[in-house]
């Protein structure tokens, strides 16, 4: 049981320490910045004794987030920026440690206001994951799993500069839309090790090579960030992509990140969270991922959020 006593005592530490200055909002007017921080940190565990009827699996969990988000604006011109970290796993007694959440997101934009609600824009942005992500599968005979790697970090690992116009008609919604948006996409050691997702093409990449280059092609990009209802935040993040090129609708990328988060008090939160993606050099289904998560929480901000 030590180690209960001990996750215990843990989780009553973070509850102290977090519920002074979960949220913090200091105004600073003198600057063209706007910042914003928040972290979380969510626990999920369970302990059975040996003898315990009703069936189970004693497990220890987290998942982890970070974003960070520096925008700045003088008359015309805004610069944006956004560091969107997310990793969770799991442990379950007789399967080890499995990953369950994982993202590394990183975007910068550089835009003109034409008038207030459009402006010309110039972007980069990446998209990857931290660690080896697998696929368990189950032996028919001996019921056995066995991890099948088929990512890794920069494995893929997606670049994207896009040029275009950017609607942004409140606050809280921005929509890219980018005619000229060529992308990098990159498999590092790229040798055989992913012939589980494709033997000779892994997430659109020659087998030997390292990245594929998609000169011409058009990106959109939807955000919005709003809290729909008192401590209700809805935030989602829409990408999609499309190769003039290999033009067609099968082969358009899609991906939808989503989160609801519930304030419970000053210093925890519920999250439920999603992503649906399409992706045709991945998989020719749509692939769902679903996290419901309960923690701790802290912010900070210079600036107050407009009504």
């Amino acid at each position: 049981m030590k180690p209960l006593y001990s996750l215990s005592f843990a989780f009553i530490f973070l509850f102290c320490s977090f519920q002074t200055i979960a949220q913090v909002i200091r105004v600073d007017s003198t600057t063209n910045w706007k910042k914003a921080f928040r972290a979380g940190l969510n626990l999920n565990q369970a302990s059975f004794s040996s003898n315990w009827k009703a069936g189970g699996v004693n497990s220890l969990g987290f998942n982890a987030l970070i974003n960070y988000k520096a925008n700045y604006k003088k008359n015309k011109t805004s610069w944006d920026n956004e560091i969107d970290l997310l990793y969770g796993m799991v442990n379950n007694q007789g399967q080890g440690y499995r990953k369950t959440l994982d993202r590394i997101y990183l975007d910068t934009k550089l835009g003109h206001d034409i008038n207030e609600k459009w402006s010309f824009f110039g972007s980069l942005n990446l998209l990857t994951q931290f660690a080896e992500g697998y696929r368990y599968d189950k032996d028919a005979v001996t019921g056995a799993e066995t991890p099948i790697l088929i990512s890794d970090f920069a494995a893929p690992a997606f670049i994207t500069m896009a040029y275009g116009l950017e609607y942004h008609p409140v606050e809280y919604f921005k929509l890219r839309l980018s005619p000229f948006a060529p992308r990098v996409t990159i498999v590092g050691d790229n040798n055989g090790r992913f012939a589980a997702v494709d033997p000779l093409k892994p997430y659109g990449v020659e087998l030997g090579e390292n990245a594929r280059y998609e000169w011409l092609a058009f990106q959109a990009l939807a955000e919005f960030n709003k809290d729909i209802a008192k401590n209700l935040n809805l935030k989602w993040r829409y990408l999609m992509f499309a190769n003039y090129q290999t033009l067609s609708l099968q082969e358009i990328d899609h991906r939808l990140d989503l989160s609801l988060t519930a304030k419970v008090n000053s210093f925890m939160n519920v999250t439920l969270g999603g992503i649906v993606l399409y992706d045709y050099d991945q998989d020719t289904a749509v692939q769902l991922a679903q996290a419901f998560t309960l923690g701790v929480a802290y912010s900070f901000q210079n600036f107050e959020e407009k009504k």
